[in-house]
C-alpha cells in the first residue's frame, strides 16, 4: 500500500517503520523543516526517538503537498489539537478513495470532538467507512525496539478494520479488529487523565494500594461517560480501555503520569509543560472530558479532582482526602 504517516513525533516515526518494514511505500510528514531535515540526514529521529535507525529511502518530507496524492491510506499521528489546522489544507477531491487512520489520543478543545469526528467534519463527504483508529497499550520506546504490543483497530465497516489490522500487523505489533470507533476513541484519549492523576499519587508519595484504587475506579469513570457516548462496554475492559490505562498509569515512558508527578511533588503546571518537547494530551483532555461529563450527565469525580488540582491549585491532599470521605456507595 501507498501510506503516507502525517506526525514525526515518536509515535508517528515508530509506525512509519512498522508499515515500511511491512513492505508498504510510506511517506512521513514532519511540520518542521529543520527535523525533517534532520531526519533525512542522519537517518534517525533525535529529537523524539533517539537511537533508532530510519530506513535509509524511507521518504521523509515536511511538504504537506507531497503526502496526499493517491494514497491509500493515510495515518494520523499528529496531537489532537493541531489535527483539525493540518488535515483542512488537504484538498478533499484528493483523498475521496484514502484511509484515514487515527492513532492520535485526544479530544478537540471548544468541538468536544473525538478525532474520527474531526475527519468527518472536515471531510464531510468522505465515508465513514473509510475512518479508522488504531490505539492500545503501545509505547513508541517500546514498539520501536520491536518488543512484543498488542493494540486494537477500530471503524465502523469491519473490512477497514481488517485493511487496518494487515497493514500494522507483524510478529512483534498484533492488531485485534473492532468495529467500536467512538469506544476505542474514548479510551485513548481519557486514559491520559486518570494517568494524570496517577502521576499525582506518585509525586505526592502515596503507594500501590492508592494507584490500584486509581485505576480501577478510572476505568469506571471512563467506560460510564463512554457508555453514555454510545461505545460498547466490552471495549472498556479490552486492548484500548483498561490495557491502554494500565499501561500509561505505570510507565516511566508516560508523558502524562510524568506531567502528574511533577505537579504532585508540587511544581506549577506551566512550569511543567514548558520543559516537555512531546505534548501530554491529558491535560487538554481534562478540560473536554470535564465538559463531555456535564454535557452526558455523567458523574466523574476523579476527573474533577484532576481538574482543580491541574487548574484551580488544588492541593493534591485535600483532593485525594474529598475523594476518599464522599458519601458510602455501591460498588458499580
Amino acid at each position: 500500500m501507498k501510506i503516507t504517516v502525517l506526525g514525526a513525533g515518536a509515535w508517528g516515526t515508530t509506525l512509519a517503520i512498522v508499515l515500511y518494514y511491512n513492505g508498504h511505500e510510506v511517506i512521513l510528514w514532519d511540520h518542521d523543516k529543520k527535523n525533517a531535515d534532520q531526519m533525512r540526514k542522519k537517518k534517525e529521529n533525535k529529537t523524539y526517538l533517539p537511537g533508532i535507525e530510519l530506513p535509509k529511502d524511507m521518504i521523509i518530507t515536511h511538504k504537506l503537498e507531497e503526502t496526499y496524492l493517491n494514497r491509500n491510506m493515510i495515518v494520523i499521528a499528529v496531537p489532537t489539537q493541531f489535527i483539525r489546522s493540518v488535515i483542512s489544507r488537504i484538498p478533499s477531491k484528493n483523498v475521496q478513495d484514502t484511509i484515514f487512520v487515527s492513532v492520535s489520543k485526544g479530544i478537540e478543545k471548544g468541538t468536544l470532538l473525538t478525532v474520527s469526528q474531526i475527519i468527518r467534519d472536515v471531510f464531510p463527504q468522505l465515508p465513514q467507512s473509510n475512518i479508522g483508529v488504531l490505539s492500545g497499550p503501545s509505547h513508541a520506546e517500546e514498539v520501536s525496539k520491536r518488543i512484543p504490543t498488542t493494540v486494537v483497530a477500530a471503524s465502523v465497516d469491519m473490512a477497514t478494520s481488517y485493511t487496518i489490522q494487515s497493514a500494522f500487523m507483524t510478529s512483534y505489533f498484533r492488531v485485534y479488529t473492532s468495529t467500536d470507533v467512538i469506544g476505542v476513541e474514548m479510551g485513548a484519549a481519557y486514559k491520559n487523565v486518570i494517568a494524570i492523576g496517577a502521576g499525582i499519587i506518585d509525586g505526592v508519595g502515596y503507594g500501590d494500594n492508592t494507584k490500584a484504587a486509581l485505576i480501577t475506579r478510572g476505568i469506571s469513570e471512563i467506560a460510564k461517560l463512554g457508555l453514555a457516548m454510545g461505545a460498547k462496554p466490552e471495549t472498556f475492559y479490552g486492548l484500548s480501555g483498561i490495557g491502554d490505562l494500565f499501561v500509561t498509569c505505570m510507565s516511566r515512558h508516560s508523558r502524562n503520569r510524568y506531567v502528574g508527578e511533577k505537579v504532585g511533588a508540587g511544581m506549577p503546571l506551566v512550569k511543567v509543560l514548558a520543559g516537555m518537547s512531546a505534548v501530554a494530551e491529558g491535560v487538554e483532555t481534562c478540560k473536554s472530558a470535564s465538559a463531555l461529563a456535564e454535557k452526558y450527565g455523567v458523574e466523574t469525580p476523579i476527573t474533577q479532582e484532576v481538574y482543580k488540582i491541574l487548574f484551580e491549585g488544588k492541593d493534591p491532599v485535600k483532593a485525594t482526602n474529598d475523594l476518599m470521605t464522599r458519601d458510602k456507595r455501591i460498588e458499580s
